[in-house]
């Protein structure tokens, strides 16, 4: 139930749980995931995410797999894990093994998911076909992660 606050907004924000997904660089798996959680789980999740190690940028061609699937997000910025470490998380996922090796310890107590993705930007060939190891990969997020989520929801 959906319930009006003081500012005639919804409580429904303050209802969802909140996950941070984890990966090294923050540059593909944790943004295609960050992306496809808010997306379809947007009324149960609200994802961010973060790298151990963050590039200096979004992937483009995570960025182009994501465009083709309706999902923009050209506008994210790999952002390192101390920025939201003191914050409160419902859980926190890591989506690739080295995150998982090197996740730092959070203040708070959290439960902790581990569905490892392969990395798409150690992709090889020609731009078609790493493009082709990014839908992949954007699609196994989806198949793999998402019901994990749901039912944790």
């Amino acid at each position: 139930m959906i319930q009006e606050v003081a500012s005639g907004e919804t409580a429904m924000a303050s209802q969802r749980k909140r996950v941070l997904v984890l990966c090294s660089g923050n540059s593909c798996r944790s943004q295609m995931a960050e992306a496809w959680i808010n997306h379809d789980l947007g009324e149960q999740w609200q994802a961010r995410s973060a790298g151990t190690a963050p590039a200096e940028r979004v992937h483009p061609l995570a960025v182009r797999a994501m465009t083709e699937a309706g999902i923009d997000i050209s506008g994210g910025t790999p952002e390192p894990v101390g920025v939201y470490i003191r914050q409160p998380w419902n859980l926190v996922v890591t989506v690739c093994d080295a995150a998982q090796e090197t996740c730092p310890t959070f203040p708070r107590p959290v439960p902790k998911l581990h569905v490892s993705f392969f990395d798409p930007a150690a992709a090889e060939g020609n731009d078609e076909q790493k493009l082709a190891v990014f839908r992949r990969v954007r699609d196994e997020i989806r198949e793999r992660l998402l019901p994990e989520l749901r039912s944790r929801g």
